[in-house]
């Protein structure tokens, strides 16, 4: 079970718990995942569960009735779930919490349902029915009248589901008279008038008379036609057929023809099972295994023909007819016991061969049952190998009656560039658990995977055919066919992986996407910001994307990134929010906030082209499947937060320079200066310190395992996982996945912005002291003294201080809490002489006093 249904699972089971607070989901999974252990059905944990559960029950016998009810069905995983609540009942705790929660339950529902009722109305007999009732009650009149006939309603949901889902492809059907025309069918014709009286009771003929005239009855019944004194009786759904039996009969007699009579009655239940699973609409594994019974049947006629032969001689006496049929009667129980199974539990395609496989695999004492069963699985296994064989060896699926365990479903590859929620890779094919036959569970994912692999090949027009391949046929040893999907797995991962790594050059293509969206090419990004510096002060609507675009291109051209292959595939991009909004309304999404992020307001100061800047990628097919939207995204965000900080460096160096000059205006003198230098000092120390850890060592160590991790993929699945897992990792590791920590290093941030607009405006300041000026920020209204600006400095440091501390105090929580020991090193760059220490351990003093009262 993969991760994503794990979690699906519990927040199901949670909300249906109605269970609130504790750890949440997250907790829960991660217990699963570590205590988890494969369960291995076996017969004698199944029955003893069975039995444990059974004596728990008020009602054994109801209970014991559906188990076998479900069994017969071949409901999957059973027997598992039995021993899951058998475990569930001798946990006390739990059952009483359970019970609580059913009785919440129970209640509520009573509520809710004596709040809404439901009314319908009918038209009043005084007035006129309009067209669009009419035609209602047509169709529900015919629905009524169709229900009569279960066959033909199954028949037309089947047709009707198939038609949905293929309307170019609709199923054939048969004429109506192949279903007018009962005597074609084979079974007992039920007439609605019973038969007259014979002339003579036959209870009142000799007994050698009446053994001749039984003999004759019985040869008619075996062959599906009524007898003078044995009549079937009509059947209602899935029954079995009786019949009736003359009761004046001799009880020796009576004795005797009640001991054949159930093989009439399996012939009857196969008879119809044949001609009802024949009909296009059931798929072609039920159409092999109805020809492999109709051959079987053809023997059994055979052998009534021969038995009518000898009656015709003189030679068949009611014994004899016994003894000679008694060989069959095995034969048809099972044939029939398969039939009923079948279509009890609506079996198609994968579901009828895991039925199949597993009354094969029951009758492992009874070599002859099991011969036949083999029979039946290998003849019925044949349409689905078929379409195996077409999967796994050459990516395509020819499934016209939808039974095959690998389903496709309509989606456009062109997608995955444009859509972040695009899952091609993961929904063009899919795997539907029902329809996996049992003795391919343990291969379904590889089944899937060679599958798709050869189907990527395929869509880039070239034509792949295993080299290996051979006929997959149906075995009680499984590793014969198990070999063989090995090997077709083997091959389809080479040639993908190949074709990727070698002729697309994918490793190429993602140090490329580094370069650029990690910051790899330090003097392209220099230049880049220097060209843009003026554009991109200005709001977001005012910028000219194609002004931006000129200037990206020319300072590709000027700088070492000149010598990329890929340059020309790299584009602009301006988004409609910051990246800290972005990653806020990313790291929501199914939380309590996500509706709150999503609906709040938009900001009344417009976005910069700083803010709104970023890169993104043309990727084309395949390599898409790697580089699709959502590794895309991901890459962006990292960028837009390196760049950000990058931009913030700058400003506090432009502030460096203007300080140069303020010597000439005796600023140097003032109180306020050298705090503000000071400040100044530890806000580049943050930034660049902050910069260096993300780059030398998250992204660049992270980058060079994935890089040695793809050299040792064996398939397409695993760069996926290993590219997934860099960019999941570089996210984490740089705080982008913690909304705590990313509020206050957005706001340490914003403190350094105001700050450098604060320190650009202090020349300008003293230039016009005569003239009043007006500066507007959170810290200040207005600087008109030396005092006043003392002031500001002294507020923006100790905001500055609190929000480190902060920062700190967190970073030392996660890394301590949730092992995230890598974040340890930003505490002892940021705080590498000890200044912070001592504040540090008062507040987490403060912290544990607090957590003990």
């Amino acid at each position: 079970m993969s991760e994503f249904r794990i979690h699906h699972d519990v927040n199901e089971l949670l909300s249906l718990l109605h269970v609130r607070g504790g750890d949440g989901a997250e907790g829960y999974i991660d217990l699963l995942q570590k205590h988890r252990t494969p369960y291995v059905t076996t017969t004698v944990s199944a029955h003893s569960a069975k039995v444990k559960l059974a004596e728990f029950s008020k009602t054994p016998e109801d209970f014991l009735r559906k188990y076998e009810e479900l069994k017969s069905k071949n409901v999957r995983n059973l027997d598992p779930l039995v021993y899951l609540l058998s475990k569930l009942c001798e946990d006390k705790e739990t059952l009483q919490f359970l019970q609580q929660n059913a009785k919440e339950r129970s209640e509520s529902s009573a509520n809710t349902t004596s709040t809404t009722t439901t009314s319908y109305s009918l038209p009043q007999t005084s007035t006129k029915m309009s067209m669009q009732e009419l035609d209602e009650l047509r169709k529900k009149l015919g629905n009524v009248t169709a229900s009569s006939n279960p066959a033909e309603v199954t028949r037309k949901m089947l047709r009707d589901k198939h038609n949905k889902k293929n309307p170019t492809q609709p199923n054939p059907v048969f004429p109506n008279w192949v279903y007018d025309r009962p005597a074609l069918i084979g079974d007992f014709i039920t007439s609605p008038t019973p038969q007259g009286e014979p002339a003579v009771p036959v209870g009142t003929l000799p007994l050698g008379t009446q053994e001749q005239a039984l003999v004759e009855d019985l040869l008619f019944v075996l062959i599906g036609v009524d007898g003078r004194d044995i009549t079937a009786q009509p059947v209602l759904g899935r029954q079995n057929r009786s019949f009736i039996v003359d009761p004046t009969l001799d009880m020796s007699v009576k004795e005797l023809v009640n001991r054949i009579l159930p093989v009439a009655s399996y012939y009857s239940t196969i008879t119809r099972f044949i001609e009802e699973k024949s009909s296009f609409e059931y798929g072609q594994v039920n159409h092999a295994l109805t020809a492999a019974m109709r051959t079987l049947m053809k023997e059994y006629l055979i052998l009534v023909t021969q038995l009518e032969h000898l009656q015709r001689q003189g030679l068949l006496s009611l014994q004899k007819l016994w003894f000679y049929i008694q060989p069959t009667m095995r034969t048809m129980e099972i044939l029939s016991s398969i039939a009923s199974s079948v279509d009890k539990g609506e079996c198609m395609g994968g579901s009828t061969l895991s039925l199949l496989h597993d009354r094969t695999f029951n009758y492992t004492g009874d070599s002859q049952a099991q011969e036949l069963c083999l029979y039946l699985t290998k003849a019925a296994s044949v349409p689905y190998f078929e379409i195996l064989e077409k999967w796994i060896y050459r990516g395509i699926i020819k499934d016209p009656y939808s039974e095959f365990m690998v389903e496709e479903h309509e989606l456009q590859k062109e997608k995955i560039q444009e859509d972040y929620n695009d899952k091609y890779w993961d929904q063009r094919y899919t795997i539907v658990q029902h329809r996996i036959p049992s003795f391919l569970q343990k291969m379904a994912d590889k089944i899937l995977s060679t599958g798709k692999y050869l189907n990527v090949v395929r869509e880039c027009g070239r034509d792949v055919t295993c080299p290996d391949a051979k006929e997959v046929l149906y075995t009680l040893k499984e590793r014969a066919y198990v070999e063989q999907i090995e090997k077709a797995y083997n091959y389809a991962s080479k040639v993908l992986l190949d074709f990727l790594m070698e002729e697309k050059e994918l490793v190429s293509r993602l140090r490329s996407i580094k370069h650029y969206f990690l910051m790899d090419k330090g003097d392209f990004f220099v230049h880049f910001m220097d060209l843009t510096e003026e554009e991109m002060k200005k709001p977001v609507d005012d910028i000219v994307p194609p002004r931006l675009e000129a200037l990206l291109e020319l300072a590709l051209r000027m700088s070492t990134a000149n010598t990329d292959p890929f340059k020309d595939d790299l584009k602009i991009d301006l988004m409609p929010h910051d990246v800290i909004t972005q990653l806020l309304r990313v790291l929501a999404i199914e939380t309590k906030q996500e509706k709150a992020i999503i609906n709040a307001d938009p900001p009344d100061v417009a976005l910069s082209g700083l803010e709104a800047f970023s890169f993104d990628y043309i990727v084309k097919w395949p390599l898409s499947l790697i580089i699709n939207r959502k590794a895309l995204t991901r890459y962006q965000m990292l960028f837009r937060h390196m760049f950000y900080c990058k931009h913030v460096e700058r400003l506090l160096c432009n502030v460096w320079i203007s300080n140069k000059d303020f010597r000439q205006y005796s600023l140097h003198s003032a109180k306020w200066f050298a705090t503000a230098f000071a400040l100044r000092q530890r806000m580049l120390n943050f930034v660049q310190n902050i910069q260096y850890y993300m780059m030398f060592e998250v992204m660049e160590p992270t980058w060079h395992v994935m890089e040695n991790n793809l050299k040792m993929a064996s398939n397409i699945d695993d760069v996926l996982c290993h590219h997934t897992s860099f960019l999941d990792n570089c996210l984490k590791d740089c705080m982008l996945t913690n909304p705590e920590l990313l509020r206050i290093f957005s706001k340490l941030m914003s403190v350094c912005v105001m700050f450098t607009n604060c320190m650009q405006v202090f020349p300008r300041l003293h230039k016009t002291r005569d003239n009043e000026v007006t500066f507007l920020a959170d810290h200040a209204d207005s600087l008109q003294t030396d005092a006043s600006f003392e002031a500001t400095i002294s507020k923006f440091d100790s905001n500055f201080s609190m929000l480190l501390l902060d920062l700190l105090d967190k970073l030392s929580i996660y890394s301590t809490n949730d092992c995230e020991h890598s974040m340890i090193s930003i505490i002892y760059r940021l705080d590498f002489n000890g200044f912070y220490t001592e504040r540090l351990e008062r507040m987490a003093i403060e912290r544990s006093q607090k957590a003990a009262a």
